[in-house]
């Protein structure tokens, strides 16, 4: 029997102290909740970073129409298409045929063929046990010039093995050939943004003349092979690792993951390890740590000054370690109030516990728990968001927009977080309009 929820709706399930959280997961599993925060990056927004492909997805229309709207949004559309799947292709067992033909149709009605074509099969073909390899031997003889990618589209296995995501991480580098290792080359892998140029990492390979690859910087087909050429693999998104790991052992190359991190020492530790495996010496030949710690507490003391005790919330979609950050600033006297999340990376699990012991009232809260549907999202004082599900689930104005890490790493990506926070502390927001628009730091035509 259906139930009218009405209001008053308490916070229990959808919130916790986290004193009283478990780890990973504070939260029971149930009805899921989905904001219309969008400003993370989906598998069509990262695969539009292989340059000269094409995207195809195979699929039933009523699924089609996301990915559709992801490519228009971002003014992709030109490199994306579909081929739809009806009925009839189910109950007549013949989808082989129409994913091959459709596919065939597609490219050939295009004037200028594409390097690489990233075929997405879907839920679908795995229900019906469609014979793939039959799909892509059959793809690859009618068009020998393309290299066929395969990619997945299947959210039913997003909690069972590698999710959607991951898969593509790993797919979208595994045309990359095997090509002689040049001494001097770093390859980063996994990203959807740049590395800020003053990122550690690049920072160090500069000052030893080295050359920094990254697929987000790709322009040309050609650039994107060289990455294949990194005497050194290293990633630091979290759903990068499965995909680089695969890499590395197919190119035999050696590998690094190095995640993004707001601890001195760990970054200290990574940046020493990343400098033995290049072979340039120790790390403080190359910087000065010190200094680098100094300038960090600098940048932390200055954005205090301008947020004194003003509350504090931060999501995960900022950075993948919510968790670092709020020890990070509870730290240096900022006054954190909550972390919206759905569950703890394992790589957070001293921070979760000297968080328990030193914060123990700061709040957990759930971003797709049923009730931070009807839940406020207002407050009576000025909070400071950092993360647009941070700024959408508070109703603040002053918010950091960015997702993923974007693009920040090491020493400098805690001076950076520190600068954004007190330009956002000053500079208002339309929140409603931002963090709808799909993929943050895409073009958009919303």
């Amino acid at each position: 029997m259906l139930k009218r929820v009405g209001h008053p709706v308490d916070e229990k399930g959808a919130a916790v102290a986290i004193k009283d959280a478990t780890f990973p997961v504070p939260f029971a599993p149930g009805l899921e909740f989905n904001s219309p925060v969008h400003g993370n990056w989906n598998i069509v927004h990262t695969g539009m970073l292989m340059p000269e492909a094409r995207q195809i997805y195979v699929c039933a229309d009523n699924c089609m129409r996301g990915v559709v709207l992801t490519a228009a949004e971002m003014n992709a559309a030109d490199r994306f298409s579909f081929v739809i799947v009806k009925e009839e292709n189910l109950l007549n067992g013949n989808l082989e045929d129409i994913t091959i033909e459709g596919v065939t149709d597609v490219l050939n009605k295009l004037e200028e063929k594409p390097k690489a074509v990233l075929l997405f099969t879907v839920c679908l073909h795995h229900f019906l046990g469609c014979d793939l390899e039959r799909v892509y031997q059959e793809l690859e003889e009618r068009f020998p010039k393309i290299t066929f990618i395969r990619c997945y589209m299947d959210p039913i296995m997003q909690k069972h093995g590698p999710t959607p995501d991951q898969k593509l991480r790993k797919a979208i580098y595994e045309p990359l050939p095997k090509r002689k290792a040049d001494e001097k080359a770093v390859s980063f892998l996994g990203s959807d943004f740049v590395l800020e140029k003053n990122a550690d990492l690049k920072r160090i390979v500069r000052a030893h003349q080295g050359i920094f690859r990254e697929l987000p910087g790709c322009k040309s087909w050609e650039d994107y092979l060289a990455l294949s050429e990194g005497k050194l693999f290293i990633s630091s998104y979290p759903p990068s690792k499965y995909g680089a790991e695969a890499l590395s052992e197919r190119l035999k190359r050696p590998y690094l993951y190095l995640p993004g991190s707001f601890d001195y020492e760990e970054i200290i530790a990574q940046l020493e390890n990343f400098c033995q495996a290049m072979g340039y010496g120790k790390l403080e030949k190359t910087i000065s740590v010190e200094e680098e710690i100094a300038a960090c507490e600098k940048a932390l003391e200055k954005a205090h000054e301008v947020i004194g005790d003003t509350a504090v919330a931060i999501d995960y979609l900022y950075h993948p370690r919510p968790l670092g950050l709020a020890k990070l600033l509870l730290t240096h006297g900022f006054r954190v109030i909550r972390i919206y999340l759905d569950s703890i990376s394992p790589e957070e699990k001293a921070e979760f516990e000297w968080l328990k012991e030193h914060a123990p009232d700061l709040q957990l809260i759930a971003t797709i728990q049923v009730k931070m549907r009807v839940l406020p999202r207002t407050s009576d004082e000025k909070i400071l968001a950092i993360g647009q599900k941070a700024a959408w689930f508070t109703g603040s104005p002053y918010f950091v927009n960015m997702v993923q890490g974007g693009g920040l790493y090491g020493f400098d990506g805690i001076r950076r977080t520190a600068e954004l926070m007190a330009e956002a502390f000053t500079e208002e927001k339309d929140t409603e309009d931002l963090v709808v628009r799909k993929g943050w730091g895409c073009e958009s035509c919303i």
